[in-house]
């Protein structure tokens, strides 16, 4: 259980440590104070400054503090799955149709408690077409899992791009 509740919370930490500032890249009392500054020490405080204060989320329900909401947020980073290395263990989880990486792979993807059964036959039913090859990326992997959700009428509600 512990592995499970720190994979989520490593997933979750990377998803939103890589993506785009709510609000912007100005946005906030933080990026105000550390203007200019570079590396994870001035990051790191502005956005405790940000989230400690509100400041950032003030700003963008009312357009002050340099925040903006028009810009769509991206992430440049890495899949979760290939930056916790869980590649091989979703693999063997998918091929049994059940374990840790699994479930953990359905909660990250928002699969609810009574949703995750169907979510682990499915996906080892079709685990072929998700692992499609020897050397499939954890892209292809969540493209391919995507893919098969949205076929599955109890599951396609969970098949998000994001």
């Amino acid at each position: 259980m512990k592995r499970i509740l720190l994979g989520t919370l490593f997933a979750a930490v990377s998803i939103n440590a890589m993506a785009e500032a709510p609000g912007g890249p100005n946005c906030g009392w933080g990026n105000l104070l550390f203007e200019g500054q570079r590396g994870t020490p001035a990051h790191f405080l502005a956005s405790t400054t940000n989230g400690t204060s509100g400041n950032a989320t003030f700003g963008m329900t009312s357009g002050t503090n340099g925040c903006s909401t028009k810009a769509a947020l991206t992430y440049g980073g890495k899949s979760w799955l290939a930056m916790n290395g869980t590649m091989n263990e979703l693999s063997e989880d998918m091929a049994q149709g059940q374990g840790e990486a699994l479930t953990t792979y359905a909660v990250v993807l928002g699969v609810k408690p009574e949703d995750r059964a169907h979510f682990a036959s499915v996906t080892h039913d079709h685990f072929q077409q998700i692992f499609s090859s020897a050397n499939v990326t954890a892209e292809d992997v969540h493209n391919n899992t995507i893919a098969v959700l949205k076929k599955d009428p109890q599951l396609a509600k969970y098949a998000t791009e994001a």
